[in-house]
């Protein structure tokens, strides 16, 4: 039978809710699972290589990629464009291929309503509190503190939005969200459209049948 299509996989959550860890350890359990390598107008940083770390283009390159239908999420950020080429996502699709996708709820939509919304799997995560959620953020060190304060202003709006997806996960325990998340892909991958050597082999069976005396 024909090797399955791909799935995009959207994950988001409210920084520090654990999204970034959780999809790290989903491609160390699949190393075929790739990143999403997304398009942008700013100029690239010191060892940033195109088409690895990002697309590098122009504005105009970019606007017209959009007009053309050839971006399947974008958006404006801090003066600059960033968005999710098609084209390397399709073909990844039907090479039976799964993508990944570290977006926020409004890249997700977006994403959803594409042309390759059939085979998006959108999957929210959330903390098992908002008192956790800051004290993750702050044992990160990683951030001033009214860095953290932006983002717990910025965490309500991203949560209210955790009904729009195909799954929510309270990642109460680290381990064993990765355990739900890696079920939940395993099951996905087997979705009837997601085989696309169904119809032939039931048209072979149905065949079969009709020649049995």
């Amino acid at each position: 039978m024909t090797a399955r299509r791909g799935l995009l996989i959207i994950l988001s959550s409210p920084s520090g809710a654990g999204k970034s860890t959780l999809a790290r350890r989903l491609r160390d359990w699949d190393p075929s699972i790739s990143f999403s390598v997304s398009a942008t107008t700013r100029a690239p940083r010191p060892g940033e290589v195109d088409g690895a770390d990002y697309h590098f283009l122009d504005e105009a390159a970019f606007k017209s990629m959009v007009a053309r239908g050839e971006m399947l999420e974008h958006a404006h950020v801090f003066g600059n464009f960033y968005g999710s080429p098609m084209g390397p996502v399709q073909e990844a699709i039907e090479d039976g291929r799964d993508v990944l996708f570290d977006i926020d709820w409004q890249g997700a939509q977006q994403i959803k309503n594409s042309a390759l919304s059939r085979h998006v799997l959108s999957v929210f995560v959330l903390p098992p509190s908002i008192a956790e959620l800051r004290r993750r953020l702050i044992s990160r060190g990683q951030d001033a503190p009214e860095t953290i304060a932006r983002r717990m202003q910025k965490s309500w709006d991203e949560i209210s939005h955790w009904d729009g997806y195909d799954y929510v996960l309270v990642n109460d325990d680290l381990d064993a969200t990765e355990g739900r998340l890696k079920t939940i892909v395993s099951a996905e991958r087997m979705r009837r459209v997601q085989q696309p050597g169904l119809v032939a082999h039931v048209r072979a069976l149905q065949s079969e049948f009709e020649e049995t005396p």
